[in-house]
């Protein structure tokens, strides 16, 4: 299965289950430890370890591997190989905003060409 199809499958899920502001960042061309990484809006603290359970319910018998986890209540990261996903309360989300440091990290191959 591709990474594109694996995306596609863990987007749907998320979205399934009420996942909010879901968002994949293509990190291919870049240094870094994932070709994508998915981040996704939660309603609240058991909302969150819902979504992960749910994705590992569900992912796991269809092949997904899941190499690490780091959770709690507000923000959990699952570690999936080429991909990383992170699940978070809105709250943490904004206070990290690791979006503006993905996109930083996109912007800044066209720089080093």
């Amino acid at each position: 299965m591709s990474i594109e199809e694996r995306i596609e499958r863990i987007v749907r899920l998320l979205d399934s289950k009420k996942a909010e502001e879901i968002e994949v960042f293509d990190l291919e061309d870049v240094d870094y430890i994932a070709k994508r990484v998915v981040i996704a809006n939660s309603l609240g603290g058991k909302h969150t370890q819902a979504l992960f359970d749910n994705m590992k319910e569900e992912l796991k018998p269809l092949g997904e591997t899941f190499y690490g986890s780091d959770e709690s209540d507000e923000w959990i990261v699952a570690d999936l190989g080429e991909i990383i996903v992170h699940l978070m309360t809105p709250a943490y989300r904004q206070r990290y905003s690791l979006e503006a440091f993905l996109e930083e990290l996109r912007s800044g191959k066209g720089s080093q060409a």
